[in-house]
């Protein structure tokens, strides 16, 4: 048997401190956490950065670092600094070597790093090693170069391969979700199915429960299933609440796929054990001929400069949709007239919040708003273009009348400036698997002692 204690869903969105404790009184194996995902977009593993702040990390690391001195257990973490880059590993280490002199904890630390240099995915690329996922965004040498960061997302191999080092902390690079929880059960020998099933339901730690924002869970895993149980006093675990994570950030509610196969839950069965346990068995690993590891990667695609304005009068709220087109039609063809520029060589967007912010043309739902937010969205091939069409657009946002022959509107700027220069803006533009003949292959694995 293995017990997994994960505190949370991620490093930086806190949890409670009595859960941990309860969760350390249960003498788990391993400390696991999750450090990031690709969920706020492109910018983070365009820039090699975190998306939480250092402090945040920083405290909760160091109730983890302490809770793992306590328990004298390995603490792991995987997509360190939200992206998982090279850099955001190295920024979680700096973390932890000024906490281990804090604390006055001597270390051994293992770096798993993910980052893969251009040559070796473009090798790949023509030996037939890498294949488009859907959407296939495309892939090319040419595109590859424009990379600012390239990561392969590791898995339970090489998570296993730095436990097995008798690292006390390992701090990874990409990592998929479940692989910080599988590794230490699929190296025990536990059931193969079940640590991947138990993984994809810890992942996220209590949002698998009644009491998601408790963030502590417990998951034990043996040789036919796994057995969940959170926390927090009051936090339950139900069949639906365990199962109904298979949908969370998974297209497929009953297949999972990972480095070297798929999880199949069809003929697994959730049993409560009582009002807060779940015990779950049936699921199927399924080895793949290939051993494959799913690329990222994220390209600058320009600049952007954003600007806002709000509308209360009624007569405008209520016909909001009607005046930004007019907005929009009247602002391109003065941006032709006065800049000389074609609309192929930038983009402009209005997004009505409160209105159709989220799906745009797509909205079907029609509300009563008291005011609306107007935010331009301008992207263009350099800042200075970006900022010019924000000054150029300026007066017009705040005066645009909706027919002609009405007096000019006042509305509301938010701030002053109206317009925030965002600086570059990243795309994501790798959605590929790449074939490995040895797991290791795509990895290097550091250890240091502090």
């Amino acid at each position: 048997m293995t017990k997994v204690l994960v505190p949370a869903g991620v490093l930086g969105l806190g949890f409670d401190p009595d859960a941990l404790k309860r969760g350390l009184a249960e003498k788990p194996d391993i400390i696991c956490i999750d450090g990031g995902s690709t969920d706020s977009g492109p910018f983070y593993l365009g820039t090699g950065t975190s998306k939480y702040s250092r402090a945040a990390n920083k405290a909760e690391w160091k109730q983890l670092m302490q809770a793992r001195a306590d328990a004298a257990v390995p603490l792991v973490i995987g997509s360190a600094g939200t992206c998982g880059t090279d850099s955001t590993v190295d920024w979680m280490y700096d973390i932890t070597v000024e906490l281990a002199k804090e604390l006055g904890q001597s270390l051994k630390i293992a770096r798993i790093y993910s980052n893969q240099p251009e040559a070796r995915v473009s090798e790949a690329l023509t030996e037939g090693r890498v294949t488009a996922l859907s959407p296939d965004p495309g892939i090319s040498p040419e595109i590859l170069s424009q990379c600012s960061n390239i990561v392969a997302l590791a898995g339970a191999e090489q998570i296993g391969a730095a436990i097995a080092t008798g690292a006390d902390i390992v701090i990874a690079g990409r990592t998929t979700d479940t692989a910080t929880v599988a590794a230490l059960p699929l190296m025990n020998g536990d059931h193969a199915g079940g640590a991947w099933h138990g993984a994809k339901i810890a992942e996220c730690g209590a949002l698998c429960s009644t009491q998601p924002t408790s963030g502590v869970i417990l998951v034990e895993f043996d040789k036919t299933g796994f057995t969940v149980t959170p926390m927090a006093e009051a936090a339950r675990c139900t069949p639906h609440s365990v199962s109904a994570h298979m949908l969370y950030e998974n297209s497929d509610p009953f297949q999972l796929f990972e480095p070297g196969g798929y999880l199949d839950v069809t003929e697994a069965r959730y049993t409560a054990l009582n009002d807060r346990q779940v015990r779950v068995e049936g699921g199927i690993w399924v080895p793949a001929e290939d051993y494959t590891v799913k690329l990222e990667g994220a390209r600058m695609a320009g600049y952007q400069t954003t600007i806002m304005a709000m509308l209360r009068t009624e007569h405008y709220v209520k016909n909001a949709r009607e005046w930004a087109a007019s907005l929009e039609a009247f602002v391109r063809d003065l941006i032709a007239t006065r800049m000389d520029l074609h609309q192929e060589d930038y983009d402009l967007e209005f997004r009505l919040i409160g209105v159709n912010s989220v799906f745009g043309d797509l909205e079907t739902k029609m509300g009563e708003p008291v005011e609306v937010g107007v935010v331009g969205i301008i992207t263009a091939d350099s800042p200075e273009t970006c900022s010019e069409i924000g000054k150029l657009i300026n007066p017009f946002l705040l005066h645009h009348p909706l027919t002609k022959d009405e007096e000019l509107p006042s509305f509301a700027f938010p701030y002053s400036p109206a317009q925030s220069d965002r600086g570059a803006l990243y795309e994501f533009c790798l959605n590929h698997v790449m074939v490995l003949d040895d797991p290791m292959a795509a990895f290097r694995l550091e250890l240091t002692e502090v």
